[in-house]
């Protein structure tokens, strides 16, 4: 049904609805989808900032409390000995 509107469809759309409401309804209203717009925008900021500081906060709890697990290299009792061979004197 709406697939046939067109640029003129649309234009006696738009001169309809602004009979019918006039101009300063119109004007009102599109300005408070813009300040709803941008609520929206600074919400969803703050929203970034607050899981990016959760974020920070967990990876320097999770780095101060990890445990160290590298091996320890291990230490013999008996120290290592080296021969040398003996070099023929002939």
């Amino acid at each position: 049904m709406l697939n046939n509107i067109g640029l003129p469809g649309i234009l006696l759309i738009a001169i309809v609805v602004l009979v019918l409401f006039g101009r300063g309804k119109i004007s009102g209203l599109m300005g408070e989808v813009g300040k709803g717009i941008t609520s929206f925008k600074k919400g969803i900021s703050e929203g970034t900032k607050e899981l990016d500081a959760e974020a920070k906060i967990v990876e320097t709890e999770t780095a101060e409390t990890a445990k160290d697990v590298t091996p320890k290299p291990e230490v013999s009792a008996e120290p290592e000995v080296k021969i040398k061979p003996e070099k023929d004197k002939a």
